[in-house]
Order: structure tokens, then C-alpha cells, then sequence
């Protein structure tokens, strides 16, 4: 007869964890890391989004202020330009004339907007309301990144 001892009976306690638990905690993390990934992807996009009509909204009061310090060229439509149109360039280092201040700041504004906004375009167009002027400022641009494409535009209206 065999006789066993107690020492050999005794099922020994279980310490630590086992390379199954291990695998599903680390299935878990990747999921859990994979949709952080696609958060902030998605986060980058919307910034740059909201980066693009940020600088569309600057461009925009930055020629609206300069046609109110020409104000008379401004009243007069010395500012309307299409989307498609640029004016001639103008060399106004040594002095020129108001309407040609006009010519090379919508220049220099259209040029801003091509280098600044992908296929950035622009357009102002004034109309007299009553006794006021104001003037329409459009700006275009192309987004391309997933779910908001195509052109996307930005319109200010502003009494001068």
C-alpha cells in the first residue's frame, strides 16, 4: 500500500497571472489605443479646418480695413474684383495714386490668398444700400480631408 503523504495532496495556490490574461489585456490596450489614434486624427483635421476659415476671416477684414483708408476708391469701385481676376501689379514704394493703391493692394491680396489657402481666391463687390455702401467680401478655398471637401467660402459684409 502506498502511503502519500500530506505535503504531496495539497494543490499549490496559484500566483501571478497567466499568458492568456496577459494576451487579452493587451488586446483590450490596442483597441483602446487604436481609437485614440482615430480621436486625434480626427481632431487634427477639424483644426486644420478651423485654421483655414480663421485666416479666410483675416484676409478678409484686412482688405475691408484697407478700403475703408481709401475710401473714396472704395465708394467708387475702385475695389470690385471677380473670383478669377487679378489687377495688375503696381509699384507703390515711391508714391502713386489712389486708384492705383487700390490696384496693388487687391494685388498683394489675391496673391495672400493663393499662397495662404489651398486654391485661395477672393472677390469684393459693393453695393449701395440706401445712403450706405456695403461691400460684400468673399474668399474660397479648398478643403480635401475626408468628410468636409470640396470648395468652402466665407462671406463678410461690411458698411464702408
Amino acid at each position: 500500500m502506498l502511503i502519500m503523504s500530506s505535503n504531496s495532496l495539497r494543490v499549490r495556490k496559484q500566483k501571478g497571472i497567466t499568458l492568456v490574461e496577459v494576451l487579452v489585456a493587451l488586446l483590450v490596450l490596442s483597441i483602446g489605443l487604436v481609437g485614440l489614434a482615430a480621436l486625434q486624427l480626427n481632431g487634427l483635421r477639424f483644426n486644420h479646418s478651423a485654421f483655414l476659415r480663421t485666416q479666410s476671416t483675416v484676409f478678409a477684414y484686412d482688405i475691408i480695413d484697407s478700403m475703408r483708408a481709401n475710401r473714396d476708391q472704395a465708394r467708387g469701385g475702385g475695389y470690385n474684383v471677380a473670383i478669377g481676376s487679378k489687377p495688375s501689379a503696381v509699384d507703390c514704394s515711391s508714391g502713386c495714386s489712389t486708384s492705383q493703391l487700390a490696384s496693388s493692394e487687391i494685388n498683394d491680396w489675391k496673391t495672400n490668398l493663393a499662397l495662404r489657402l489651398p486654391q485661395g481666391e477672393g472677390s469684393i463687390t459693393d453695393i449701395a444700400v440706401g445712403s450706405t455702401r456695403v461691400v460684400l467680401v468673399t474668399i474660397q478655398w479648398q478643403e480635401d480631408r475626408g468628410e468636409i471637401s470640396g470648395t468652402q467660402s466665407l462671406t463678410v459684409e461690411a458698411e464702408i
